[in-house]
């Protein structure tokens, strides 16, 4: 089934530019040095299923025109990855059947119901309420006729999800990929990987340490994403092999799913 992948933001969790901040990246004038926080979307089959609600989400759905969710699934509780829930708004209203449902691990599901609690609790009668639901996920989930399989990475001290679907993977935030993952990576035709800069930082992955893992699983094109300013884009991207780019805000994908 064909499948299409749009980034919606490929920055860190300040973005880039990133306030205050006068280096060259953040005055950049190549658009694709503009980077909102990460996040993309996959539409196939009439669907639509996102990855994260970042904080510029309202600035990334307007971008791209998103008129439909269909799902929402979470990699982990970092206020990067969260903080644009109440944006699902407009979209969940016109969600059917039911409420628009949400995945995350089920620890983070807990961490959202509680951070998020005026959307979820029963006591809370506020109007103007997004209309979501929260499923843990205990597994790989069915949406749509496709497959989404959690895939464990190490993000620091901690154990999220990245997620494969089809024939292309999306890891975010990591700076490890645990033995037991790879073998859930082969035969990929799109693979995103952290690559946060060149020196080393104790959550995310360096752009060495993640040719590395390219190196390791060849799928056939591999892309970076939470991209920090110490990146520039075309610099970057001169200095990668033939099948290895940084993404960029508004980049399209086809893939089979």
């Amino acid at each position: 089934m064909k499948a299409t992948l749009t980034v919606l933001g490929s920055g860190t969790s300040m973005g880039v530019p990133t306030i205050g901040c006068d280096c060259t990246v953040c005055h950049s004038s190549d658009p694709r040095d503009r980077r909102t926080r990460p996040s993309v979307l996959i539409e196939f089959n009439g669907k639509v299923v996102l990855i994260d609600t970042t904080p510029d989400f309202r600035e990334q759905a307007l971008r791209e025109n998103i008129r439909q969710i269909d799902a929402v699934l979470y990699t982990h509780t970092h206020a990067d990855h969260i903080l644009g829930i109440d944006d699902l708004r407009p979209l969940s209203y016109h969600h059917k059947p039911g409420k628009l449902p949400l995945y995350a691990r089920p620890e983070a599901a807990e961490f959202i119901r509680t951070m998020f609690r005026y959307i979820f609790a029963a006591d809370y009668k506020f109007g103007g309420l997004p209309q979501v639901e929260m499923h843990p996920i205990d597994g790989p989930l069915e949406l749509f006729g496709a497959r989404f399989e959690p895939v464990a990475v190490i993000h620091g001290e901690t154990e999220i999800y990245g997620f494969r679907f089809g024939s292309a993977a999306y890891l975010t935030d990591h700076s490890e990929v645990p033995e037991a993952s790879y073998s859930q990576l082969r035969g990929l035709d799109i693979l995103f990987l952290d690559a946060l800069r060149h020196k080393p930082h104790p959550t995310h992955s360096t752009v060495e340490n993640s040719l590395r893992i390219v190196e390791r699983l060849q799928p056939n094109r591999a892309f970076f994403t939470h991209i920090c300013h110490d990146l520039a884009h075309e610099e970057t991207n001169a200095s990668l092999p033939p099948n290895v780019r940084m993404s960029f805000d508004g980049m399209k994908l086809d893939f089979e799913i």
